[in-house]
């Protein structure tokens, strides 16, 4: 499942997500959550780098989750990431509270889902502030409350040929 950028405005705000004066536009102070998405498709840092840049911020915070060769003492050979119906809302809602929470500019987060190899980027997300320890306190917030909140399971599989299921209810 994919969105477009997709911002804390309300219905009736200007514009399409993304266009000039529109919610998710780069350009307004006032639109901190840029982008929230879960998609089946590679990620990109250049685009979530490109959500977080804002005028007053002076730190800049990103953090990158990648697919590691091992877990629990075993290789791992690849995963699936497997996103409930609901993944998306509950991430909207962790980003609002961050937003609420912390004095960030921007703030941006995409998953991925779906075959992922190891080398493969899983996470990016990060955020944006005037100042670099609110900017590294938001971010931690950010993928700690992902990580706990948000239903995104994890299938692995092992070099072994054995496979388990990871943050699953």
């Amino acid at each position: 499942m994919t969105t477009p950028a997709a911002t804390n405005a309300s219905p009736g705000d200007p514009g399409e997500p993304g266009e000039p004066g529109g919610p998710g536009d780069p350009g307004d102070p006032g639109d901190v959550v840029r982008l929230v998405a879960v998609r089946d498709a590679a990620l990109s840092v250049d685009e979530v780098l490109a959500a977080l840049d804002h005028p007053a911020a002076g730190g800049v915070d990103l953090f990158i989750g990648r697919v590691r060769d091992h877990d629990g003492g075993q290789e791992v050979g690849a995963l699936d990431y497997t996103a409930h119906p609901g993944a998306l809302a509950a991430l909207h809602e962790v980003c609002a509270e961050v937003a609420a929470e912390f004095d960030v500019k921007a703030l941006a987060v995409v998953h991925r889902t779906g075959a992922l190899a190891v080398g493969d980027l899983a996470v990016v997300l990060g955020t944006a502030a005037a100042h670099r320890g609110t900017a590294f306190d938001a971010t931690r917030a950010l993928i700690d409350r992902l990580k706990a909140r948000v239903p995104i399971w994890k299938h692995q599989k092992y070099a072994d040929g054995s496979d388990s299921w990871v943050g699953t209810p």
